[in-house]
C-alpha cells in the first residue's frame, strides 16, 4: 500500500504544480464569486468555499510532505554516496542528520571559520 500511495502522491504533487491546475483553480474561485450575487453572498455561498478549500488543504499536505520526505531521503542518500566516495570528505558527515541541534550548531560555526580561513576555499 505505500508503494500506491506515494506513486499516488508524486503524481498528484507534479499535476498539481503545473500552469493548468493553477489556472483551474483560479477559475474555480473565479466562478465562485461570480455566483455570489445570485446567492445573495449568503452564509452557504461563503461556506461552500470554505469548506471545499479546506478539504482541499487539509488532504494536499499529506500528499506534499509525502514527496517532500521522499525527496529529501533521496538526496540525503546522494550526498551520503558522495561523501563516501571522496577520499578526503569526513565519512562521519554521513549521519549528519541524526546529530543533536547543539552539534549541528558546532558544526556550522566550524564551517564558517574554515571559510573565512585563507587557503581553505572561501574568502576573508
Amino acid at each position: 500500500m505505500a508503494q500506491y500511495f506515494a506513486r499516488f502522491a508524486e503524481r498528484i504533487s507534479h499535476a498539481l504544480g503545473t500552469p493548468a491546475a493553477f489556472v483551474s483553480a483560479l477559475l474555480t474561485v473565479v466562478l465562485w464569486a461570480a455566483c455570489g450575487p445570485a446567492f445573495h453572498y449568503g452564509d452557504s455561498w461563503q461556506l461552500t468555499i470554505n469548506t471545499g478549500t479546506t478539504i482541499v488543504t487539509f488532504l494536499m499536505v499529506f500528499l506534499i510532505q509525502n514527496t517532500q520526505n521522499r525527496d529529501a531521503r533521496a538526496n540525503r542518500l546522494k550526498l551520503d554516496e558522495l561523501l563516501r566516495a571522496l577520499d578526503s570528505a569526513r565519512t562521519s558527515m554521513v549521519n549528519v542528520d541524526e546529530l543533536t541541534d547543539e552539534q549541528l550548531l558546532a558544526l556550522e560555526r566550524e564551517f564558517r571559520r574554515l571559510g573565512r580561513t585563507p587557503g581553505a576555499g572561501g574568502s576573508k
